[in-house]
């Protein structure tokens, strides 16, 4: 076995929330509470789970763009989270991220020559002026556009052409890792289709990782290799993805495939409901944070003591007492 080329050990990321005359410290937002995996090299992990479950800070503190409260984070051997500044700008090169909204994620006075080629000024990878733009006219046609959109800005752009922007950003540096923060929730359906197409062909032609973050379970089923579940910032369940589709085996995941619409009305699918709303991450539940929700809960144990992923089957893994 390779060593992982990315791996994440008991990561920890909370927001102080401050209150008072004095803004005092009154609490903490758990957006990110112990996550450990690894990740090997060509491999896409998709991230899964509802809207504040802490995916997108996790994909953030992978990068440092905001900084962990606690744990590692180790890309081929070497410690993130420890870095200094210079080593971290080195590094930067290697590890990628394609923001969610394409419409701000664009700065609206540059070019997008100048966006794309602001990376390879930085890191010194175009020496002549002429090579400058001939990488910035490959990058464009790698990603679909053509050399004449590098003197446009980019409010004359639709939100798919924008987010072939800005992956053609992230590839500037030929990066190894890219963090794929909800790349193609903000699109139409048809378009979806299309870059999710464009990052797969990339990925088979330049070797690349990724962590693909997203709440479409369907989006996530197609383009990853093995998936991993979220909930209230930790990781309920990891495994193959055509494993975890067919048979999943935490009650939190089985709630969220019992929602995915199916397009053949002949086959029915029983709905799961889960009761209640989702606990808020300044003050989580104690023990497993889905006992409050969880159909399958039996106290005192899920209110106590916290689950740890488990090995359930070969490679799928899952954080719950009572797993089948």
């Amino acid at each position: 076995m390779n060593a992982p080329l990315l791996q994440v050990k008991n990561l920890v990321k909370h927001f102080p929330v401050k209150g008072g005359l004095l803004q005092r410290e009154v609490g903490k937002v758990h957006a990110v509470d112990g996550l450990s995996f690894d990740l090997t090299a060509g491999e896409t992990l998709g991230v899964v789970g509802e809207s504040g479950c802490g995916k997108s800070t996790m994909g953030r503190c992978l990068l440092r763009l905001i900084e962990p409260t606690s744990g590692e984070v180790w890309f081929e051997g070497k410690n993130v989270t420890a870095m200094g500044k210079s080593d971290l700008r080195a590094m930067a090169r290697d590890m990628q991220i394609i923001f969610q909204d394409p419409y701000a994620s664009l700065n609206p006075r540059m070019t997008v020559g100048a966006i794309i080629g602001e990376a390879l000024t930085i890191h010194k990878l175009a020496p002549t002026k002429e090579a400058y733009q001939a990488r910035i006219v490959e990058l464009l046609e790698t990603v679909g556009l053509s050399a004449d959109h590098m003197r446009r800005y980019p409010h004359e752009f639709s939100g798919g052409q924008r987010q072939r922007i800005g992956i053609a950003r992230a590839l500037a540096v030929n990066p190894k890792l890219v963090v794929c923060d909800e790349a193609v929730s903000a699109l139409d359906v048809s378009i979806q289709a299309q870059v999710i197409n464009l990052l797969e062909d990339l990925q088979a032609q330049f070797g690349l990782t990724y962590i693909f973050i997203a709440h479409d379970l369907s989006v996530v089923e197609h383009i990853s290799d093995r998936v991993a579940v979220m909930y209230l910032g930790r990781i309920v369940e990891i495994a193959p993805a055509r494993d975890l589709y067919v048979t999943p085996r935490h009650p939190y995941t089985e709630a969220l495939l019992s929602a995915v619409p199916i397009p053949d009305p002949t086959i029915k699918r029983k709905r799961i409901m889960l009761q209640g709303d989702v606990p808020s991450p300044i003050n989580p539940p104690t023990g497993c944070h889905f006992h409050t929700r969880c159909p399958k809960a039996q106290h005192p144990r899920c209110s106590t003591e916290k689950p740890q992923l488990q090995q359930a089957a070969d490679g799928h893994w899952v954080a719950c007492h009572f797993h089948n």
